[in-house]
């Protein structure tokens, strides 16, 4: 496969949770594309967007990849995952793309609301971190990029439990670092902002609305991201390009927030 980022991840097994669809797709790709072999984890094969499984294309590209169904709220499926990793190699690389997107203001919030953003957002990331760091710290090296968002930095009304999500990740990230840090383990954050996917536009639209319209005037460069703009900065987090960087967050948001 084509290396478009410049970054080398020849002989590195990397996992991306979410791999199917959206960021993770894109972030699979161009992993794939900087010489790493590829486990495709999430619920389904098929892409939202359409086309090609995440998995048969990075084949049929010249890579090699392999889809493992996962419910990363599952410890059985999570463990799957990184026992086909293992199969191909080894973790050396985990990218936790997998997340839902809700919005609603508290008074409508319910219980049930509440528990699938948390469990798939927080403990989906937390746990399959769990599963990979311990493979990473039996090789002595490892790099571990968990998707957080803007929300995580800067509450959003209407988006509070996701912002409350993606803030844990945030601080979940910064602890990990410290924690695996002397076992050769980087982790770091990205914290996309408005990006246009099935997300931003099916399940909350956002993308092609008023609203939309609204936040893509008031960033500096006046666009909407592309899953392949966060791709980009997952490969650099995840390669030797960022080898002194550990415990840190990478806004890819237009300069939404400007810190």
């Amino acid at each position: 496969m084509e290396n478009v980022s410049g970054a080398s991840l020849a002989g590195r097994v990397a996992i991306v949770t979410g791999g199917a669809s959206g960021i993770g797709r894109a972030t699979a790709l161009h992993l794939a594309g900087s010489g790493a072999v590829v486990v495709v984890a999430d619920l389904r094969a098929d892409p939202r967007e359409g086309g090609e499984p995440t998995a048969e294309l990075i084949e049929a590209r010249g890579g090699t990849a392999r889809f493992v169904p996962c419910d990363v709220t599952d410890e059985a499926d999570r463990a799957r995952v990184v026992a086909g990793a293992r199969e191909l190699g080894g973790v050396d690389v985990l990218v936790n793309c997998a997340g839902i997107f809700r919005a609603g203001q508290l008074l409508e919030l319910t219980v049930e609301d509440y528990r699938a953003i948390m469990d798939v957002n927080v403990e989906g990331t937390v746990f399959m971190s769990k599963a990979a760091a311990a493979a990473m710290v039996e090789r002595g090296r490892g790099s571990i990029v968990n998707l957080s968002s803007v929300g995580g930095k800067q509450g959003t009304g209407g988006f509070t439990l996701y912002s409350a999500a993606k803030g844990a990740v945030r601080l979940f990230t910064y602890s990990l670092a410290d924690e695996l840090g002397p076992a050769g383990i980087r982790v770091n954050a990205l914290h996309p902002g408005l990006i246009e996917t099935s997300m931003t536009i099916s399940d909350v639209p956002v993308i092609g609305t008023p609203m939309g319209d609204s936040y893509k005037e008031s960033l500096p460069l006046r666009r909407a991201g592309t899953p392949d703009d966060v791709a980009r900065a997952a490969v650099f987090l995840a390669s030797d390009q960022s080898a002194y960087i550990t415990g840190s967050s990478l806004s890819v948001d237009g300069g939404m927030i400007r810190t």
